[in-house]
């Protein structure tokens, strides 16, 4: 039997009337940015599939969404006035609804992200209810990513040794892993790696796993 937290039965804390369509979307994009540090998105591009294109004006999702990718949480006021903040500072974004597509789940998002200097990342989110969110796809690859732990996220070659060498760095920091998953489309081709640990992540194993040709990029997401 799934336990439900009484958080699940109140909700979270929030700005906007829906924990799905407003929290859940703002703690997505909240999450997208903080895996897209310590680049600065300069422009972004929202997505929107299903149940969030067909009520995102109603429910606040666009407010929350850009909130989210300003950094703001899902109970920060400023989500309120999310359009006329990016206005002020000059941030670039733009939504496209897509009522076409079919997704797996009605409260999905594209978040693309560009930092202006050559570097971007596209993630797939998904609202799951109660203001709970998981990320399932980094740049098309299907990932299942929930930000409820801190994390290594590791971009790399699809080669014999490179977990390997993850992991040995890891234990090296003497960081505890929790969960570790592997993500690829084919075999030698780009893949993620994703170790998840219930204790913060020193930032010096990042250079240490880049020391490995295979690896493309590594990105640290803390608690």
């Amino acid at each position: 039997m799934e336990f439900i937290s009484i958080f699940d039965v109140i909700g979270p804390n929030m700005i906007g009337p829906s924990s799905s369509h407003t929290a859940g979307a703002a703690s997505m994009a909240q999450l997208a940015r903080r895996i897209f540090k310590p680049s600065d998105p300069s422009f972004v591009r929202f997505t929107l599939y299903g149940s969030f294109a067909k009520t995102y004006k109603g429910h606040g999702t666009d407010k929350a969404l850009l909130g989210g990718i300003m950094g703001f949480s899902p109970d920060d006021e400023r989500i309120r006035d999310s359009f006329k903040i990016a206005e002020e500072t000059g941030f670039n974004y733009e939504f496209v609804i897509d009522e076409e597509t079919e997704t797996p789940h009605s409260n999905t998002a594209d978040i693309f992200m560009d930092d202006g200097n050559g570097y971007t990342f596209e993630v797939r989110g998904v609202s799951v209810g109660g203001g709970k969110i998981k990320l399932t796809k980094f740049n098309g690859i299907d990932v299942d990513f929930t930000g409820e732990y801190s994390a290594v996220i590791v971009r790399q070659i699809d080669k014999p040794g490179v977990v390997a060498h993850i992991t040995k760095h890891l234990a090296e920091a003497n960081v505890n892993i929790a969960f570790m998953d592997l993500f690829r489309e084919h075999k030698g081709e780009t893949a993620y790696t994703v170790i998840q640990s219930d204790e913060k992540i020193p930032e010096s194993v990042v250079d240490k796993i880049k020391e490995l040709d295979l690896i493309e990029n590594v990105k640290v997401v803390q608690l």
